[in-house]
Parts: structure tokens; sequence; C-alpha cells
């Protein structure tokens, strides 16, 4: 389930609220007098409720009855305070009489097991009835006039959206919002989560049009999969900014690899947040920060930002947060010094920060500021005003706020505008808020929300991202991979061999240094004398299962030139090993190379598994120190080539990449291209667990692996995933790729659509007359802007489809075709178009035969759509597929369609 009948606990008409002797007074009296205040006017019933507990000023208000299968009418929500033996015949009761909702408060569910839940559960069940808690505060609908809370203040009507998992959280919350004047759209304390769950009320209130940003808390997430894509689709309409506690207690990895130790539980859920376009914050106060200014100001290009200040101490606390936060000072250019010279003080120059006088007029700040909005150098402005004896403080708000709105006015170009007014807690900032100006009470607050606004792009630009395409140089060798990773399961290995790991990189074409593994020391001579008549030096190193760091154990001697060289170093390590690690199983002595690249640059890759999330590509900082510096950044797999530069960016390693001095920039894209075959790996095989590449030498020329582990063990379920995947974002579906032939005889080539179709999607609507898009869009489209392409492209796969239809010799589009699963997955719209030329050759026909065989597989129930009247090619086609075809009640032109999946149509 997801949003179905939710709105039974954020609407309801009548509800009825039961408890038992058992129900502690201070419960029922706070739950009873909690719905009055709300305002809520719909009908009220209480069972096994004593008068006593009613608020007696409003006795009148509520009604009585024995049991619930008395009721004297239908219902729409449950509030339930009983105890639990009784819990699932009430549910089941309740049921009957038309309730599709269910609230369990806090209080007496503690002790609750899993079996007492999931009795009510299967009550619930029958009647999609929707269960919130137990152990829950509460929920509220201010708009709706309702709430059934238990908390000290009823939240205002507003257009924030608040979901919960921890009670003290939401009840900090609550009070936060309460002294600041903060409203809601609606509220909910999950409690336990035994049904209704985080990704439910996130599409919940992405719907919402009374929603304006979605506040999150959580500690940890049941279901990935549905998390994520829930997460996903809500960022993409508004900003979604969360707080994740109980990374103290995360459990710690039990790997033995780098990538296991670098990807903390922790490290992973923030690379997963960062994945859905949401906003991750650490406290309730940044939290509200943040949505202040990322739901007022659009975010900015680029990091540079201009100050403007009264007072130098001010101006120089902002530019110092600013470059330590990651941020740069704009360089203001001629023109606008020369305007701003006039206003600064006499002891400062017209630059970043702009010093205005102490008694700078509410004129000269507007007008600072003005100039500063409009150079072309600068993608935001802080204007930064305290108190003076001079000047009225209001009357500086109201200019900053003017200067912001004149911005915002006409086209072009609009720069981030935020303001602190440093004068303690009373702000006068009713100009500003009119305005929809961020105001602060410090120049540090004001940074951190420039900062989140920085964040909130990248977030978004990932989101909207338009990758390259490596499909057409990359094609693993799967064959050679299976072999490898099977053969290791089928003999128990926890390891593959060097052997084994060979052939798996040479699988996915990822270079790696040459490698002999010999069984004896005269036989590691041999193959180390065979290498140097190409090499100077070799390389020598243990195998061992049991040994898997060589360097900690003085496993690996490095430099050697002769035969009698290594003959010696082997003998040597073996009798040292062998005596301080006597268990330690030894299976050879690998002999290299030494690769000697004078600019390159040690990196980490890797492949970590995540509890929650399942496979983690890690990057970094490489060499025997990589857990000491933790220099790593990490993704969740799949990645794509936008994705993973993205990931390159996030390390201070990056800066290495790029050159230096005399020392040429590296290949990034080389580096990029590996860290997409190691998600490739990760989801080709979930029998791989973890995976370390360990130094990665990069330089101008390219990259080589010089030491490679690998660590499988069979695959196994997680919960909320299908099958034995691992991956909590749903990867590319290749067992959709379709070849067929048009009526013609020539080849076409169907599959789902990927982020790197956008240039393709783009040529392919140049090849769609006016008259065709407007029978598609129900409207002209002359333009396609990025976003809108990138929308189209960008898919989960988790609740959207999209099949293109491309010519095999040439890659062109010639057809597409879409179905977007409702959030409850039971309804899905769909959309289709073909090249103009392209109609009579039987692809709408082939497209639209794979989108219902697709919406079948997944579960849909009914596919629909909505098609002009005047339409009568789609009509006729849809006739002929089995859609029933009515008039739209609401618009006389349009025509819906709509196919019962489950019905014989012959497909």
């Amino acid at each position: 389930m997801t949003i179905r009948n939710l709105d039974s606990l954020f609407w309801p008409k009548a509800l009825v609220v039961v408890g038992s002797h058992r129900t502690p007074e201070i419960l029922a009296h706070k739950m009873l007098q909690g719905i009055i205040d709300s305002g809520f006017t719909g009908s009220i019933t209480t069972v096994g409720l004593a008068p006593s507990l009613l608020p007696q000023e409003h006795a009148d208000r509520f009604k009585f009855a024995k049991s619930v299968r008395e009721l004297p009418h239908p219902v729409d929500l449950l509030v339930y305070m009983g105890d639990k033996e009784s819990a699932a015949d009430v549910i089941s009761a309740a049921g009957e009489h038309g309730a599709r909702g269910a609230l369990f408060p806090s209080s007496g569910f503690d002790d609750w097991e899993p079996q007492d839940l999931q009795r009510v559960l299967n009550a619930a069940k029958p009647f999609n009835l929707r269960v919130l808690g137990p152990g829950s505060l509460g929920m509220a609908a201010p708009h709706a006039g309702f709430a059934a809370l238990l908390t000290s203040d009823q939240p205002l009507k507003g257009d924030l959206a608040l979901i919960s998992r921890s009670g003290t959280i939401f009840n900090a919350t609550m009070a936060w919002a309460r002294s600041s004047s903060i409203g809601f759209s609606g509220v909910a304390s999950l409690g336990r989560r035994a049904d209704v769950d985080v990704s439910d009320l996130l599409d919940w209130f992405a719907q919402d049009y009374r929603t304006r940003a979605i506040l999150v808390h959580f500690e940890t997430i049941e279901n990935p999969r549905k998390f994520l894509s829930a997460a996903r689709a809500a960022a993409r309409s508004k900003p979604v900014v969360v707080i994740r506690s109980g990374a103290s207690r995360d459990r710690k990895s039990s790997g033995h690899t780098h990538a296991a130790r670098l990807a903390t539980q922790d490290a992973v859920y923030d690379a997963a947040l960062q994945r859905a376009g949401v906003l991750r914050v650490d406290d309730i106060g940044e939290m509200f920060e943040a949505v202040e200014t990322i739901s007022r100001v659009k975010p900015p290009e680029g990091k540079r930002l201009s100050i403007i200040a009264n007072g130098r101490t001010l101006a120089t606390i902002a530019a110092d947060r600013l470059k330590a936060a990651g941020g740069q000072l704009a360089t203001i250019n001629d023109e606008s010094r020369e305007k701003l010279a006039r206003l600064t003080r006499i002891d400062a120059h017209a630059a970043n920060p702009v010093v205005l006088r102490e008694n700078a007029s509410p004129e000269e700040f507007k007008e600072g500021i003005d100039t500063l909005l409009a150079d072309k150098n600068c993608d935001g402005v802080l204007a930064i005003a305290a108190p003076t004896a001079f000047v009225d403080f209001t009357q500086i708000a109201e200019a900053i706020a003017k200067a912001g709105k004149d911005h915002m006015k006409g086209y072009g170009k609009k720069r981030a505008l935020i303001a602190t007014l440093a004068c303690g807690n009373t702000l006068p900032r009713a100009a500003l808020d009119e305005a929809k100006v961020p105001c602060y009470a410090s120049p540090s607050e004001a940074i951190a929300s420039f900062m989140h606004l920085i964040r909130y792009r990248e977030v978004k630009e990932l989101l909207m991202s338009a990758p390259e395409n490596i499909a057409a140089d990359f094609t693993p060798n799967l064959r050679l991979a299976r072999q490898s990773v099977q053969g290791a399961l089928l003999e128990k290995q926890r390891w593959l061999t060097p052997l084994q790991t060979r052939d798996l990189l040479r699988a996915y074409g990822i270079p790696q240094v040459p490698l002999h593994l010999a069984a004896t020391i005269e036989e590691a001579v041999i193959a180390a004398q065979d290498f140097l008549k190409d090499y100077t030096q070799v390389a020598l190193k243990i195998s061992s299962p049991d040994l898997i760091f060589k360097s900690d154990v003085g496993g690996v001697v490095l430099g050697l030139e002769t035969g009698e060289a290594v003959h010696k170093a082997a003998d040597q390590m073996l009798t040292r090993l062998q005596a301080q690690h006597p268990t330690a199983r030894i299976t050879g002595i690998e002999i290299q190379p030494m690769i000697v690249r004078q600019n390159g640059v040690e990196l980490y890759v890797g492949i970590a598994d995540d509890p929650v999330f399942g496979p983690a590509v890690v990057f970094g900082k490489g060499g025997t120190s990589v857990e000491i510096v933790g220099d790593r950044a990490i993704d969740l797999a799949p990645l794509d080539m936008n994705l993973a530069r993205a990931l390159i960016e996030r390390t201070e390693t990056a800066k290495l990449l790029k050159g230096f001095r005399s020392r040429p920039a590296v290949k990034t894209d080389e580096i990029a291209r590996l860290l997409v075959k190691l998600s490739q790996i990760a989801i080709d095989f979930p029998e791989i667990r973890e995976l370390d590449l360990n130094p990665v030498v990069a330089d101008a020329d390219g990259l080589i692996a010089l030491d490679a582990r690998v660590a499988v063990q069979p695959p196994h379920q997680r919960p909320g995933r299908q099958g034995a995947s691992r991956m909590a974002i749903t990867p590319y579906p290749k067992e959709w790729e379709l070849r067929d032939n048009l009526k013609d005889g020539s080849p076409i080539f169907i599959r789902p659509l990927r982020p790197e179709d956008q240039g393709a999607l783009l040529e392919f609507f140049k090849h769609v007359t006016q008259e065709d898009m407007r029978l598609r869009f129900f409207s002209p489209i002359k333009e396609f802007n990025q976003p809108f392409l990138a929308r189209l492209v960008q898919l989960d796969y988790a609740r959207a489809m999209a099949f293109g239809a491309f010519r095999p010799d040439t890659g062109e589009m010639l057809g597409v075709v879409r179905i977007h699963a409702n959030p409850d997955h039971t309804e899905g719209e769909y959309a289709v178009m073909v090249q103009s030329g392209m109609k009579g050759q039987g692809l709408g026909w082939l497209l639209m035969r794979l989108m219902i065989r697709y919406a079948k597989a997944d579960g849909i129930d009914i596919i629909k759509g909505e098609v002009l009247r005047e339409n009568s090619t789609m009509l006729e086609m849809c006739r002929s597929l089995g859609f029933n075809i009515k008039r739209s009640l609401d618009d006389d032109a349009l025509t819906i369609v709509t196919l019962d999946t489950h019905a014989d149509n012959s497909l």
C-alpha cells in the first residue's frame, strides 16, 4: 500500500474513539480535548470510555455506543486506545462500519509483540484500512480543521508537512514551529510503523497542493526501494528536508575490506538521501532554516556570494564562514566597483565584502544591493544590517525587501538574496517575509542557508542529469566473469583467488597489472625473470584467503630486481608468516611487474554491501593509509557517467586529478568509467559482496589497478526487494529489450529509455509535426527545455516505464510509449507518440502492445489515458486493443480510455 485511504486519517468526517478501563485517564482526556480544540466539526462517538474522561465543557459533542459493532452510523477513522487483546476485533468491526483509517496513539504499546501487530494488520487488510502507529503521537491536517494529537500545542495552518518517527523530535518540532509562528499543511507521528510509513506519507504530501515543503525525521528505513522511489518523486516537485538520527547506534560493519570499513551505515544513508534529491540537515533549527531558504529562493548556478554590510566585523564573520563552508567570495566587476565606491566607508575598498558607512541610509543599502544583484560575477547576495543610532532599522529591512522584489521582476538570471538582521530574536522581518527574502539573526545562519541552496542545487542536478552513454564501448564478458564467481562459490570460497579476480576484472575491461600466481618459490623466480625481461622491477605478494591486507602482515615486497632477490624475499616472507600466523592458509606467491607512473595519483575504488541499501560504490584516495586518510565518497549502485563524475568531485582527491604545477591532469572520465563498471559488476553479480581495488594509479594516459580483492557469498533476498536483488534503486530492466520488424520488413529495436537518451528524444521531437504534437500534448509545443526532457528520460523504474523504438543501425528514435503508475501501483497513465513520417508502419501498435504486456507483468490493474476526441487514429487503435472509451465528464473535447489488464485481450 501507499497513499490508499490516507484521506481517512487526515480528512475524516466521522470518527470513533475506543478505550477500556485500562486506558490512562490523561491519554483519553488529552486526545479528546485535542480533537475538539482542532475545530473538528464531524461526528465523534466514544466506546468504552467513562463520561468523566470527556471534556465536560464539550460533553454535548460526543455520542456513545456500547461497542463498535453497535455504532449508529458509518465512521471514517478509528482512534484506538484499548488493550491488545481486543484490537483486531475492533479493527474488523470498524472496517465493517466504513472506517478506512485507524490511529493507535502512544502509551501502552511498548509491550505489544509482533504477533499482536500482525493480528491487527490481518484484520485491517480486507478493508484496506490504514493503520498509523502503534505508539503514534497522532496526526493533524490544520486546513481540514482536524487534529488527533498528544502534543502540548495544536499546529497552525501553513504549508509545511512534518513526518516524524521519533515522538521527541515530533514534540520538539511542533513546539519550535509554534514559537516561531510556523504553520503546517499536515503532520504525522509514525510510531512503530506497522503499516503507514515515511514512504506512504511522502507520496501523500507530494500530491497535496497545500504543501510547499516536506520535513522528515527517521532513524532507519525498512523498505529502501519504496522509500527512495517516494523520496525521488516528492523531491522532483517540492523541497524535502530530512533529519536522520541514530548514527551512534548503527551496526558496525562486519566486512573485511576497505570498502566495508569506509562505507559506514550513516555514510550510505547520506549517499542514498543525496541520490533521492533530498536535503539532509542535522537538527531542528537547521531544518527550518533550510526550508525557509530553499522554498523561497531559486538555487543559484554557482557558489559565488557577494556580501554587503553596515559593519566590517559582521561582514568578515560572514566571509570567514563562507570560506569554511566551501563557498566563494564573488569577484566584483569594475563597473560595480565604481558604483559602490561612493557608498563604502572611507577606510574600506569597494571590494567584496562591501562595507557601507555606519549611518548608511535605507536608500544606500538598496542601491548597493541592486548593484551586486546586477553583477554577472555574482550568484547570490547576503545583506547584513545591524541597528545603529542614526537610521530606522525597520526601514533598512524594508529597503532590503524592496531590492528583492525589484530583482524578481522581469526576465533574466535571478540571483539569490538573503538577509541578516543582527538584532537578536525579534526581527523586523515582516517586509522580508512578504517579499520572500530569507532572513536570519546572524551571519553564520545566513551563510549556512546559502550553502543549503548550493547543496540543494547539486542534489537536484543529479535528478535531472543527462550523462553520456558508455554502452557502445563497454560490453562485459559475462561468461568469463560468471566462471570466476560461480567457481568460487562451488568451492565454498569466501574470497576469489588472484586468478579468479584477474579474470573478473578482465571480463569488465578493467586495466590491471599482469599477474602470475606461483605455487612454489622456484616457480615465482621463473615468473619474475620473465617479467624482468620487459620491466626493471617486480613485486612479490603473499596469496592467502586468511591474510586479506597483505601490507599489514608484511606480505608485500616491492622493488625486486633479480631472481635471486625474489628467492630470498619469498623464503624470508614464508618463514616469518608461518611463524607469526601458523593457521593462515598460504595458497601461493603472486608475482607482478612494478608499474611506475611518475605523475600518477593513487586512488581507491570499491564495492561495499550495506545492510539496508545494498551495494554501494566507494571512491577516494588510495594506498595503505586509505582508512586513516578517510577521503572517500559513496554512492549507491547503479551509477551512470554523470553520477560517477559527481562522486569523484565529492572528494578532496578530485583537486589532485585536475593537475597542478608540472603535473598534467588525470583522465577523469576514465575513472568515472571504472566506477560505472564496478556498479555494473554489483548489478550483474549479487554474489559479490565486497570488492577493493587499491591502489588504482591514474594519470594523463589512463589508469591501472595494482591490487584487488573480492569477497563472494550466495545472494539472499532483502525485505522489500524483488527476487534476490540487493538493489535499493531499480536498475535498467534489460529483460524488456525487444527486436521486431515493422510492416515494411525493416528491423526495429525497442528498449526502456535511459538518461543518455535525452539527445535522441530532442531529435525525435524535431520529426513530429505541430499537429501531432497538439494531439499528444493538447496544445502546440515549439520548444522543449532541458528540465522537461530530463524528466522524460530520468525514469524511476520502480513506478514508471518508457520504451523507445530505435533504428538498430543509426540509433535514431522513431517512437516512444510511457506508462506512469500511481503511488498505489494500481493504475497507470500511458502516452504514446511516433515520428509523423512513421505512421502506417505498425510502430504505434508494437509500442502499445509492449506497454500493455509490461503493465500486466508489473501488477498494474488499470491502464488509463486521455485522448482528444478528434484523434480518431488513436481512438481506433485503443478500441482494437480492448480499451473502454468514454467521454470525459470534465472536458467535452477529451475522451477517457481505460483497459483492465486482467481482462483477456489476447496480448
